[in-house]
């Protein structure tokens, strides 16, 4: 299937589940999370999950992070709508945020981080293949950031769904993640 087709597919399939069985599926998703090793971390960029794409609740894993990474510095990307870039914004507990017109929270303002500073980073998806390409919401933000990136950049997503064969449409611009993290196991590519 190509991307249109599996954003189709598995946005339903994500918001069609119960939210009982999506809080087990965070708890699942944070048990594996927790099995890496972060002491090489000080650069995280996540993003604050949209509610109404039924996102993984990544609040659990940057309360983690911050909890077991001392000075660790967090950011959430800041989308310009009207040009095609994105950028890494620090957050404190200060910051303040908005919700933009896509629906995604992101802070009022911020130090800019660079790219090349960024040690991991959250991508949301909505499913990923077996070589490690995802299905996003289909902007290309996050691929265009994550070519910007070090060649060593952690990229984690996280799914509610093990991945698929193939992405029939994959192009020369996707970046693929590192780890796909599901309720199940840990993906890596």
């Amino acid at each position: 299937m190509n991307k249109q087709e599996l954003r189709q597919v598995y946005r339903s399939k994500r918001t069609g589940i119960d939210d009982r069985e999506r809080l087990r599926m965070d708890d699942l998703l944070l048990l594996q999370f927790q099995q890496f090793d972060y002491a090489s971390v000080q650069f995280v960029l996540s993003y604050w999950p949209m509610a109404r794409q039924a996102e993984p609740n990544t609040h659990l894993f940057t309360a983690y992070l911050r909890h077991m990474v001392p000075g660790l510095q967090m950011s959430y990307p800041l989308i310009q709508p009207n040009l095609p870039e994105m950028t890494a914004i620090a957050v404190t507990e200060e910051t303040v945020y908005h919700t933009n017109s896509w629906g995604i929270t992101e802070p009022r303002e911020g130090t800019i981080l660079s790219p090349e500073v960024i040690d991991l980073v959250f991508v949301p998806m909505l499913v990923c293949d077996k070589k490690g390409y995802r299905v996003g919401y289909g902007k290309g933000y996050y691929d265009r950031y994550l070519a910007q990136c070090r060649e060593d950049i952690v990229k984690i997503g996280f799914s509610y769904f093990d991945p698929i064969e193939e992405i029939s449409d994959t192009g020369h611009f996707d970046v693929p993640l590192t780890y796909c993290i599901t309720p199940r196991q840990t993906y890596e590519f």
